[in-house]
Protein backbone atom coordinates (compact mmCIF):
# COMPACT_ATOMS: atom_id res chain seq x y z
CA UNK A 1 0.00 0.00 0.00
CA UNK A 2 0.88 3.78 -1.03
CA UNK A 3 1.85 5.21 2.22
CA UNK A 4 -0.04 9.24 2.65
CA UNK A 5 2.21 12.19 2.65
CA UNK A 6 -0.32 12.87 5.29
CA UNK A 7 -0.56 11.69 8.54
CA UNK A 8 -4.03 10.76 9.91
CA UNK A 9 -4.61 13.44 12.13
CA UNK A 10 -3.37 16.12 9.30
CA UNK A 11 -6.03 14.55 7.21
CA UNK A 12 -8.72 14.74 9.82
CA UNK A 13 -8.27 18.83 10.27
CA UNK A 14 -7.97 19.05 6.44
CA UNK A 15 -11.47 17.72 6.41
CA UNK A 16 -13.15 19.61 9.83
CA UNK A 17 -11.37 22.64 7.23
CA UNK A 18 -13.15 21.95 4.38
CA UNK A 19 -16.04 21.62 6.47
CA UNK A 20 -15.91 25.14 7.17
CA UNK A 21 -14.90 26.82 4.09
CA UNK A 22 -15.65 25.41 -0.06
CA UNK A 23 -13.72 22.25 -0.72
CA UNK A 24 -12.30 23.21 -3.52
CA UNK A 25 -10.31 25.70 -1.62
CA UNK A 26 -9.15 23.78 0.80
CA UNK A 27 -8.05 20.89 -1.76
CA UNK A 28 -6.20 24.13 -3.72
CA UNK A 29 -4.30 24.87 -0.37
CA UNK A 30 -3.19 21.60 0.31
CA UNK A 31 -2.50 20.04 -3.01
CA UNK A 32 -4.91 17.59 -3.08
CA UNK A 33 -7.56 16.53 -5.07
CA UNK A 34 -11.49 17.21 -3.98
CA UNK A 35 -12.38 13.80 -4.14
CA UNK A 36 -9.14 13.08 -1.98
CA UNK A 37 -11.22 15.60 0.72
CA UNK A 38 -14.56 13.46 -0.01
CA UNK A 39 -12.78 10.20 0.60
CA UNK A 40 -11.18 11.03 4.21
CA UNK A 41 -14.53 12.54 5.27
CA UNK A 42 -16.25 9.29 4.27
CA UNK A 43 -13.22 7.75 6.09
CA UNK A 44 -12.92 9.76 9.57
CA UNK A 45 -16.58 11.16 9.46
CA UNK A 46 -16.74 12.61 12.51
CA UNK A 47 -13.39 11.87 13.98
CA UNK A 48 -11.22 14.58 15.72
CA UNK A 49 -7.46 13.59 15.74
CA UNK A 50 -7.28 12.04 19.13
CA UNK A 51 -10.00 9.53 17.86
CA UNK A 52 -7.87 8.95 15.23
CA UNK A 53 -5.09 8.41 17.44
CA UNK A 54 -6.55 6.02 19.70
CA UNK A 55 -8.36 3.91 16.37
CA UNK A 56 -4.42 3.79 14.64
CA UNK A 57 -3.15 2.02 18.45
CA UNK A 58 -5.88 -0.32 18.32
CA UNK A 59 -5.34 -1.41 15.20
CA UNK A 60 -2.37 -2.22 16.22
CA UNK A 61 -3.03 -3.98 19.22
CA UNK A 62 -5.41 -5.84 16.95
CA UNK A 63 -3.02 -6.74 14.83
CA UNK A 64 -0.54 -7.85 16.87
CA UNK A 65 -3.61 -10.34 19.20
CA UNK A 66 -4.02 -11.93 15.59
CA UNK A 67 -0.37 -12.29 15.26
CA UNK A 68 -0.14 -13.84 18.64
CA UNK A 69 -3.31 -16.00 17.79
CA UNK A 70 -2.15 -17.57 14.56
CA UNK A 71 1.41 -18.47 16.34
CA UNK A 72 -1.00 -20.21 19.25
CA UNK A 73 -2.75 -22.06 16.43
CA UNK A 74 0.04 -23.10 15.02
CA UNK A 75 1.88 -24.35 18.47
CA UNK A 76 -1.20 -26.51 18.98
CA UNK A 77 -1.02 -27.79 15.26
CA UNK A 78 2.21 -29.04 16.08
CA UNK A 79 1.79 -30.51 19.32
CA UNK A 80 -1.05 -32.47 18.13
CA UNK A 81 1.37 -33.97 15.60
CA UNK A 82 3.43 -34.90 17.51
CA UNK A 83 1.37 -36.77 20.09
CA UNK A 84 -0.34 -38.18 17.33
CA UNK A 85 2.96 -39.85 16.37
CA UNK A 86 3.58 -43.38 17.38
CA UNK A 87 7.17 -43.87 19.05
Amino acid sequence: MRKSRFIEEQMVKIVREADRSPVAEVSKKHGVSEQTIYTWRKRFGAMNPDEVKRLRQLESENARLKKMLAERDLEIDVMKEIAAKKW
